[in-house]
């Protein structure tokens, strides 16, 4: 997966090279005690809420949805179908793929990575959480990594549609900062990342598409060497 030509369009408006990038998000961010926040300037916590042509867009799709979970509920049964009737081998690899899903969530929860962030409201990925939403009101991002570090993008506010038109900087992290890290190394397909401060602490981001052009970057980058 690379950078859509939308994308790249809008990464040549900010002036940015990027050897890999995608739209993320983050889960939300949970209430921090009272005199964090207080001393953090009692800061928004939550994106925008959806534009008023987003809500119309809602509403108009509404009577569509009992089809779509119809829909979902035929593609469910047919692939339970397909797995009842499959050969061995098939049988075997989806045996082997619900395996590696329950490990996957095994190893995400023994880890801790279910969580937005490590826990430690006064680390460096806490406090940046924190100002996350101050960045930008919009409830995505387009993270880039680039040879300087890490850069996100996003619309200035909460935006339905044309996210790339609207884009603007709203926040570089230094390689000497953060690295964005991939917790798997590609062990498991997932979307997630995370992007690891200096200090050890961590902010868990997702990104739009599984297995992202983010984390085939990752996967080409060499190991760190040990002390």
């Amino acid at each position: 997966m690379t950078p859509t030509d939308t994308q790249r369009a809008a990464m040549d408006r900010l002036g940015i090279h990027a050897a890999a990038g995608d739209w993320c998000w983050i889960d939300k961010i949970p209430q921090p005690p009272a005199d964090v926040l207080q001393a953090a300037g009692n800061p928004r916590l939550r994106p925008a809420r959806l534009p008023l042509l987003g809500m119309i867009g809602a509403v108009l799709g509404a009577p569509f949805m009992p089809l779509l979970m119809l829909l979902s509920l035929l593609s469910d049964a047919e692939e339970a179908v397909k797995r009842a009737l499959g050969t061995k081998e098939e049988k075997e690899r989806w045996r082997a793929k619900k395996e590696d899903d329950r490990r996957r969530d095994a190893t995400i929860a023994q880890q801790g990575l279910d969580k937005v962030f490590d826990g430690n409201w006064h680390g460096e990925a806490g406090q940046f959480l924190l100002r996350w939403y101050g960045h930008s009101t919009h409830h995505q991002r387009l993270l880039l990594a680039t040879e300087e570090g890490i850069v996100l993008a996003a619309p200035p506010r909460r935006v339905s549609v044309g996210r790339e038109k609207h884009l603007q900087v709203v926040a570089r992290i230094p390689a000497s900062e953060a690295t964005l890290v991939d917790p798997f190394s590609g062990e498991f397909e997932t979307r997630m990342l995370l992007m690891r401060f200096r200090d050890g602490s961590w902010l868990r981001v997702d990104t739009e598409e599984l297995r992202s052009d983010l984390h085939t970057y990752l996967l080409r980058q060499p190991l760190p060497e040990s002390n």
